[in-house]
């Protein structure tokens, strides 16, 4: 579960990045940019919370 998140939490960031520079080479136009960063965005939001400030502690007490 903790995994998936991080990966749809990576493809939102990247639905949010990804559109402007598309944006600022003539590939898409501004309507597809706001859109699409905003669904990543909410997607974004949403996702990492269920990973994020989740460390790891190793297990010390075995020894």
């Amino acid at each position: 579960m903790k995994s998936l998140a991080k990966i749809i939490s990576y493809l939102a960031l990247a639905a949010s990045l990804v559109p402007s520079l598309l944006y600022f080479t003539g590939m898409i136009d501004h309507d597809a940019v706001k859109w699409t960063a905003l669904a990543g965005t909410i997607i974004w939001f949403i996702s990492t919370p269920l990973w994020a400030g989740q460390c790891e502690t190793a297990d010390t007490s075995a020894n």
